[in-house]
């Protein structure tokens, strides 16, 4: 066999088998769902995927990236991931945890000196502020479950991105705490940010270097960053929402970050700076869903697993009234499955309205990634649209 003849066998088999990837990858059951959202206009676009801890079971684009443009949404999109990058912040910091560097029970105050003799704001009336020493301070369990007492973020934040760690963390000691630690739930990015900062101060290295090298690169999730490169900009689904009318959609900007979104002195958010695609948080969710093996290479230890996907809030967040609760960096379920490392249904979403979500018990992973700030018409229905889809075609 000649040279030449070998070499077109060899890219023609390369070409049937990527074909054969796509053709598996599809799901027309889930577009066919999601399309009357587009039509209405009520949905811009989205990508969605479904996993087991295993593979990808399907991938699927519907509607527009770029409506103006008529640019189809493609799978290899790009999404301001917001609150989702919280779990990523979670699991580096139960890195650090296995290699003995750290205990979630430390208070932050061992790390960052700057929340050393941090009070407590005890009532506020007119112009008057009581303060109080609170009962102890604040630990890093409490920063990753939103228990801490710290704000949502401090009083000099305009967008999430606009300060280093290091000078947000500075802010945050400095401000009063809203309540004792650990006797409310309220969210915090905040809180989050501070345990990026710890990441820093115990890892000796940029936040962002450590998650690029601990996970990133171990994981192959090329496109999760904080800082869209010129490439990456070209893939990067346009936000959109609600008209005046509430009857279409418009294009708008994520408001919580500060443009052009590819400079570099834009500040690293731990809580919600990231951008990423479908098939890289695929790949975090399933070395997750795998008890923090990937590949064969562990990342992190079954048990931290374990704590990072169970319920550390008590019965702050429902008052007892409920299954939902809060781990560290992820929203949790009280539902136990002693079968699976993750007690229950654990998962995360973002404030443009992307989720990913792990079901241990159907064995499902599921990624929702839109750029939605608000829908128009039915449009909030449409993520239960492809959950039930998914749950039909692939569940258990």
């Amino acid at each position: 066999m000649s040279c030449s003849r070998r070499s077109w066998l060899y890219l023609l088999a390369a070409v049937l088998a990527v074909s054969s990837q796509f053709t598996l990858a599809a799901e027309p059951g889930i577009t066919s769902a999601l399309q009357p959202f587009v039509e209405s206009h009520s949905l811009a676009g989205a990508v969605t995927l479904v996993s087991t801890k295993e593979k990808t079971l399907t991938v699927d684009a519907v509607g527009f990236a770029d409506i103006a443009a008529k640019k189809p949404m493609s799978v290899d999109c790009l999404f301001w991931i917001a609150s989702m990058s919280k779990p990523i912040t979670g699991a580096a910091v139960m890195i650090l945890v296995d290699e003995g560097k750290l205990s979630i029970d430390d208070p932050v105050e061992k790390y960052l000196p700057e929340f050393a003799g941090q009070m407590v704001n005890l009532a506020q009336s007119g112009e008057l502020i009581i303060l109080k020493k609170p009962a102890r301070p604040i630990t890093i369990k409490d920063v990753l479950s939103h228990t801490s007492g710290l704000q949502h973020l401090s009083r000099v934040e305009r967008q999430i991105d606009m300060l280093t760690l290091k000078e947000a963390s500075l802010t945050y000691g400095l401000s009063p705490l809203i309540f004792e630690p650990g006797s409310k739930y309220q969210y915090s990015n905040a809180g989050i940010n501070t345990a990026g900062r710890i990441i820093e101060v115990v890892s000796g290295m940029p936040y962002e270097k450590f998650l690029d090298d601990r996970i990133f690169k171990v994981l192959g999730m090329k496109d999760t960053t904080f800082w869209l490169n010129e490439e990456q900009l070209t893939r990067l689904a346009k936000s959109y929402k609600p008209n005046s009318a509430k009857n279409d959609l418009e294009e708008t900007t994520v408001n919580q970050l500060t443009y052009p979104l590819n400079n570099l002195k834009r500040g690293p958010s731990p809580a919600g700076g990231y951008f990423a695609t479908a098939s890289d948080l695929a790949l975090f969710c399933r070395m997750v869903m795998n008890g923090g093996v990937h590949g064969g290479t562990r990342i992190i230890s079954e048990a931290s697993i374990r704590t990072m996907t169970s319920t550390q809030t008590g019965d702050l967040l429902n008052q007892g009234k409920g299954e939902n609760g809060y781990g560290l960096g992820w929203s949790t379920s009280r539902k136990a499955n002693n079968d699976s490392v993750i007690p229950g249904p654990t998962g995360h979403g973002g404030a443009y309205s992307t989720n990913m979500n792990i079901d241990p018990q159907r064995g499902l992973i599921t990624i929702w990634m839109v750029q939605h700030a608000g829908y128009p018409g039915d449009g909030g229905k449409a993520q239960g649209a492809f959950n039930k889809a998914a749950t039909e075609t692939f569940a258990k």
